[in-house]
């Protein structure tokens, strides 16, 4: 039997679950009012955060080989990763890419949960260590902001929501700039900028809107973003598991709660640790109490943590009671990392990021495509020659123009000509498109459709081998 106050975790009253700490009883929102948070974490959390905006907002200015660093132009269908680009014949890199990064999410999840919410996402990295810290500049804690929020509409109050609101419009103009830039590129925003909105007016347009739901998010819509939206916190509940390392209340040492006495500052031994002191739930940001175990709306933040191992400073107990941990670890006192399931992941991750890596590398600057002319057959000529009509496309995936020449590999005996300009001159960035013809003796026909192979050349260097089906009449001997 267990003894008292030592019950299973998940034995505890669960009506937690059927409501949102961000939703009253009658569905209307509840306004978070997050005390403002210190201590070792979040010291680590504003390094980190000061070295990922330091590169989101340099990453546009950063080129490679003459390369943006990263690019997203969805519009253009080119992307840019690492210097590296990538055309819509690349689609299956990109797909490839994608699903190597969905696999990594998953196993990073199992192992580490929402740490990349706390640690990394950038809606978490804005609100809590850029828009927030600048609520508490201007507003100040959690009372404070309550108290201005119910003060009547005097000086002061315009003063301080007018020049908060201000700044949170121009960091979302700032952030917008940004974001913009990593899809249509640096230049082509500076371009923007720099004329009138009339002369580009979708570009413009683009950089209002991302203003406008940069700020809406950030001013207004904060939290609801990790609770409501975001797919990632939805799989959550699929992904985590008993050993997952996630922020956790250790049950067993915490409990039975009991409050402190006036001038008491220690506490008995029939108490658990925790003197139920809710700091932990006024400094969470959605809102939560971490203390009723893994919830959807934890962003792992840490928060918590620094709070209740400065309330466990202050009564002489050992830091630790919110900590990083797993359910198990809590239960078994054994922290499992390396599990079979990770392990498993870790395999199909390995092998994925194998096969990426090797197309990569193998990945031409130049791809060829030869296909026969729709509605086209084959002509016979006077001199006992069979001709088809190809259309053949060049695609140049790099940044400088590429002159080529295309020579008939097999059979040796066919012979082919360019139609049009005969210099093969492919644009950087871009494709060419032309008609060649291919004459084939008629004699060396044995099927309906033989294949042909072209060899693609670049300063008499063979780049690419390309393959065609070459239709003409079948030629039969007959035997006397």
């Amino acid at each position: 039997m267990q003894e008292a106050g030592k019950t299973n975790f998940y034995e505890f009253e669960e009506e937690f679950r059927d409501t949102l700490a961000t939703v009253d009883e009658k569905g209307k929102r509840v306004w978070i009012f997050p005390k403002k948070p210190s201590g070792s974490f979040h010291n680590w959390r504003i390094l980190v955060t000061t070295i990922l905006l330091i590169l989101f907002f340099a990453g546009p200015f950063i080129t490679l080989n003459g390369r943006p660093f990263m690019l997203f132009n969805i519009f253009e269908r080119k992307f840019i990763i690492l210097g590296q680009v990538f055309w819509p014949q690349d689609f299956f890199l990109l797909a490839l890419t994608l699903i190597t990064l969905f696999v990594f999410v998953i196993l990073f999840t199992v192992a580490f949960g929402r740490i990349w919410c706390g640690w990394a996402c950038p809606q978490t990295l804005f609100m809590e260590m850029v828009f927030r810290k600048i609520e508490y500049w201007i507003e100040g804690d959690a009372n404070e902001q309550r108290r201005l929020k119910k003060a009547p509409w005097d000086t002061n109050k315009i003063i301080k929501k007018g020049s908060k609101q201000l700044i949170f419009i121009l960091i979302s103009i700032i952030i917008s700039h940004t974001t913009m830039a990593y899809l249509i590129g640096i230049e082509e925003v500076k371009t923007i900028i720099s004329q009138s909105p009339s002369e580009h007016m979708a570009g413009f347009i683009g950089l209002i809107a991302f203003t406008a739901i940069f700020y809406g998010v950030f001013a207004w819509f904060r939290e609801q973003a990790c609770i409501a939206v975001c797919p990632y916190g939805r799989l959550q509940g699929v992904l985590l598991v008993k050993d997952s390392l996630v922020v956790a209340y250790d049950w067993l040492r915490g409990e039975p709660r009991g409050k402190l006495k006036k001038h008491q500052t220690t506490i008995t031994d029939k108490q658990g640790d925790c003197i139920d002191c809710k700091l932990c739930v006024h400094v969470c940001p959605t809102g939560i109490d971490i203390r009723n175990g893994t919830q959807l709306e934890c962003v792992n933040c840490t928060a918590c943590i620094d709070v209740c191992d400065d309330v466990m400073t202050k009564i002489h107990k050992p830091k630790g009671l919110i900590r990083y941990s797993s359910y198990n670890a809590i239960k078994d006192g054994v922290q499992k990392v390396f599990t079979p399931r990770i392990a498993g992941y870790s395999v199909v991750l390995f092998a994925l990021m194998s096969l990426l890596t090797y197309f990569i590398i193998t990945r031409a600057d130049i791809e060829t495509t030869v296909l026969k002319v729709p509605g086209t057959l084959y002509t016979k000529t006077d001199d006992g020659q069979i001709t088809n009509l190809y259309s053949i496309e060049f695609v140049n995936k790099t940044f400088d123009d590429i002159n080529l020449d295309v020579k008939i590999e097999s059979p040796a005996e066919a012979t082919f000509m360019k139609i049009g300009d005969p210099n093969i001159v492919v644009p950087k960035e871009g494709i060419l498109k032309g008609m060649i013809m291919v004459k084939l003796p008629e004699e060396l026909i044995k099927s309906m459709k033989t294949v042909i192979e072209l060899g693609v050349y670049q300063d008499g260097k063979k780049v690419e081998s390309v393959k065609a089906k070459f239709v003409g009449p079948i030629v039969r001997n007959q035997k006397q």
